[in-house]
């Protein structure tokens, strides 16, 4: 078993014997065993980090076992500099939400501790697979865990949410998994996704195959206009839910991009790109509209993520280095600051109950040291300089200026939507006097919320103060990606 195994079956072996636990009189000794196997199962990924080689495009350890012999499908396995760094966010995250749950989640903790362990493992294999069925089988397999956690633990429009959520990403992979058995076909019985990238394939077809995966992608990136699940869900989604969401699955949209529909597809990428640009431009500005005008605190965060999301798309199809490792470097950065943004609302949510920023005022004067914490990931969120949400926002518009100065005239505005929404609704929430007894009566963060929110602060500060380590491991890929997107273009 290689560490890419590790990563991905530690979670879901620790997940398993949670669930076994069952009962709720079991449940410290579930928690414990819960974060036992969160810890165990990002340390296991840290080794990827470590032992990575900089400076090449190619897959690294990477693993490959006969799976189903018949149609030659393999457990085949492997990260470049693309999909490492989604794999240690996952881990580090799933730690993150079993803190964030230990005290709040009092029903059925087994089976909710359980869903993220094992949804931790499933998203690791979505980055980590290089057969198609596998990444389709890990792809889809994730909705499981998530329909359950919104569904079980969500609010009380929860099951309308639950099946939201689940038809939107379902119906939109159908069309990909007719795009895989295309492609298998035409690699002459091969899954293998790199075997894809080499295939040569007419104008027709790659057209085709662009908008069947982007069917799957654009829906759980999501974008415009297909983005009307999310706010739904993340309203009636547990805090650790919401987290994770925000954090990790919207990025298995993005990412599909980058490994399938841009190498797979490139001169239909090329032909289309203006729609992607546009759609972007549009989830960037629009949404960001839309984010101001909204009076529940998970819904305004919501809106904020597929506004940021949008960087990431418009990133992706300008084409060029800065464009596509800013995109990566953005994934990431809303990772640690929408995981964070969630949290912290959860906070508030599990003292007062209301997620509405009417109910809030003045919150500075009773918790004076979460506040600090809300302050820096709000700050975070609308891009300052030294925080991680600046790093890949900046990055973006630099690669759409160089690209198209009115392209990039368009992306800044975000910075400008993305401060006013944020800070509006930090100071209702947060600044003034007090102006309700549920505000009097609040106590500031407890142990184990400090360390969840400081651990989150420090992935925030030290990826906005030194990005190095990011942009290192990615280059080589993104370079590589790009010299196939242009080497392969039709003449």
């Amino acid at each position: 078993m290689g560490w890419l195994s590790l990563a991905i079956w530690t979670p879901i072996v620790f997940g398993i014997v949670v669930l076994a636990l069952g009962r709720d009189r079991h449940a410290p000794l579930v928690r414990w065993i819960s974060l036992a196997g969160s810890v165990i199962g990002f340390l296991v990924t840290l080794p990827l980090y470590t032992g990575f080689r900089l400076g090449t495009a190619d897959m690294q350890f990477v693993e490959k076992t006969a799976w189903i012999e018949r149609f030659n499908v393999n457990y085949h396995l492997g990260v470049d500099g693309i999909s490492l760094w989604f794999v240690l966010l996952t881990a580090f995250m799933t730690v993150i939400v079993v803190i964030a749950g230990w005290e709040v989640i009092q029903r059925k903790v087994n089976q909710y501790m359980a869903a993220f362990l094992i949804l931790s493992g499933l998203m690791i294999g979505v980055f980590a697979a290089l057969d198609g069925v596998l990444f389709y089988v890990f792809f889809e397999a994730t909705l499981i865990p998530m329909y359950l956690i919104i569904g079980i633990w969500g609010g009380p429009n929860r099951i309308y949410a639950a099946f939201k959520f689940f038809l939107y990403t379902l119906l939109g992979s159908l069309l990909t998994l007719v795009a895989f058995v295309y492609l298998y076909s035409r690699a002459g019985g091969s899954f293998d996704i790199q075997t894809w990238h080499q295939l040569p394939l007419p104008l027709s077809a790659q057209t085709l195959l662009f908008f069947a995966m982007f069917a799957a992608f654009a829906v759980k990136v999501p974008m415009w206009p297909v983005h009307t699940w999310l706010p739904d869900v993340h309203v009636e989604a547990p805090t650790g839910g919401s987290a994770v969401l925000a954090a990790i699955m919207l990025k298995l949209g993005a990412y599909g991009f980058l490994r399938f529909s841009m190498p797979i597809a490139p001169d239909a990428s090329r032909e289309w790109a203006w729609l992607m640009i546009a759609l972007s431009l549009v989830a960037v500005i629009y949404v960001g509209l839309v984010a101001l005008v909204q009076q529940d605190m998970k819904k305004l965060v919501a809106y904020s993520s597929v506004a940021h999301m949008g960087f990431v798309t418009l990133g992706f199809f300008i084409f060029n280095e800065l464009g596509v490792a800013g995109g990566l470097v953005q994934m990431i950065a809303h990772g640690f600051v929408s995981g964070a943004m969630f949290l912290s609302i959860g906070v508030l949510y599990d003292r007062v109950h209301s997620r509405e920023i009417a109910s809030y005022g003045g919150v500075v004067n009773t918790m004076p040291r979460f506040t600090a914490f809300a302050l820096l990931f709000a700050m975070a969120n609308c891009g300052l300089p030294g925080t991680a949400g600046f790093v890949g926002e900046w990055m973006v518009i630099l690669g759409a200026v160089k690209a198209n100065f009115w392209i990039g005239l368009g992306a800044a505005t975000a910075l400008i939507f993305g401060a006013a929404y944020t800070l509006w609704m930090f100071k209702r929430v947060y600044l003034g006097p007090v102006t309700n007894d549920d505000v009097r009566q609040l106590a500031d963060i407890n142990g184990r919320e400090f360390l969840m929110l400081a651990l989150l602060a420090v992935a925030v500060l030290a990826m906005g103060l030194y990005p190095k380590p990011f942009t290192d491991v990615m280059d080589a890929s993104v370079s590589h990606l790009l010299q196939h997107v242009a080497a392969t273009k039709l003449n």
